[in-house]
């Protein structure tokens, strides 16, 4: 089968939230190619003993996602440039220009597993469901993940400042809502540290096949958490599914700009004195979410941050 391959020409310092606005578009993967030099950490998870050379880095990034042949490309390109015109008036995106070309069938699904070895956030070691536990791991808190085509290893800054986040507040008698949920990661790790009861709400149906089979991995039993697919910030269906003040926890790892419209609402759906974890925040948008927080009526108790990324922490 053919593809229509896209490569989007933009920032080294923007591929983050670009490839974060692509998914929003609904562009399921990406590949990155740039000249940033490899980090310490890079060359670890690389298992190469002699490193290829690379040319200086330029500050230019190339961003390419693919689409199936027959698949209506005009709708997404057209929600594509959406999204980046979004992007231009806050931040330098660089030329934003997108080139086409067309390519054989490949395993683009699977191909990225290669890359994707296990780590630690502090002392939470997260593993890929390929991959073994090794005997000096054994006894540790271990979150089994395999994220499929739904968004979420725990690599990126912005899940690990939420999983930093959940230490802190999660208890046994914690109900949690995971608004995003993608792989079910944040979830399943507050049930691991002793959480009652997820819920998790995704656009996407990938979601709902990756969290159950993530629950699995992890031993944990498909009552402990429950899957709703829809947009909780405009369907009342859904705010209607979750319950109101019924959430100790809310954790919302998204985008400022969703943040935003979602806060007023979800304060609905927490209990008094609940906790609201959110990031996805780029620094540029700290004042931006901050100001929405304070707006719904919760108090800001915290900010952490990670790199460029950061993360808010309220309470009603």
């Amino acid at each position: 089968m053919k593809y229509h391959k896209f490569t989007l020409k933009t920032l080294a310092e923007a591929e983050d939230i670009v490839i974060a606005s692509l998914a929003d578009a609904g562009v399921e993967g990406v590949e990155i190619e740039d000249k940033v030099p490899l980090s310490e950490r890079d060359k670890q998870q690389m298992f190469v003993d002699i490193l290829p050379e690379t040319a200086p880095d330029d500050g230019v990034a190339y961003l390419s996602f693919y689409v199936e042949e027959g698949c209506e490309k005009e709708a997404l390109l057209a929600r594509v440039r959406e999204e980046l015109d979004g992007l231009r008036a806050f931040m330098d995106i660089g030329e934003g220009t997108i080139t086409e070309s067309s390519t054989e069938d490949k395993d683009w699904i699977n191909n990225w597993k290669q890359y994707f070895h296990q780590f630690y956030v502090d002392d939470i070691l997260i593993i890929p469901s390929w991959e073994e536990v090794q005997k000096e791991d054994q006894g540790k808190m271990i979150i089994h993940i395999d994220p499929g085509t739904a968004f979420g290893t725990g690599m990126h800054e912005t899940t690990q400042l939420c999983l930093r986040q959940l230490k802190k507040y999660v208890t046994e008698d914690t109900m949690m809502l995971d608004v995003g949920t993608g792989s079910g990661i944040l979830s399943i790790a507050a049930l691991k540290m002793g959480a009652k009861h997820a819920l998790g709400t995704d656009l996407d149906p990938c979601a709902v096949s990756a969290v159950r089979e993530n629950l699995e991995a992890n031993g944990i039993p498909e009552t402990d958490m429950e899957v709703i697919l829809g947009n909780i910030i405009t369907e009342k269906a859904v705010q209607d599914a979750a319950g109101y003040e019924r959430y100790d926890i809310v954790t919302a790892n998204i985008l400022a700009d969703v943040l935003v419209p979602l806060t007023p609402v979800i304060t609905a759906q927490m209990k008094p004195d609940g906790i609201y974890i959110t990031s996805g925040i780029l620094d540029v948008k700290e004042n931006v979410v901050t100001e929405a927080v304070r707006a719904a009526g919760l108090e800001v108790v915290e900010v952490t941050r990670q790199g460029e990324w950061v993360s808010v922490t309220a309470r009603k």
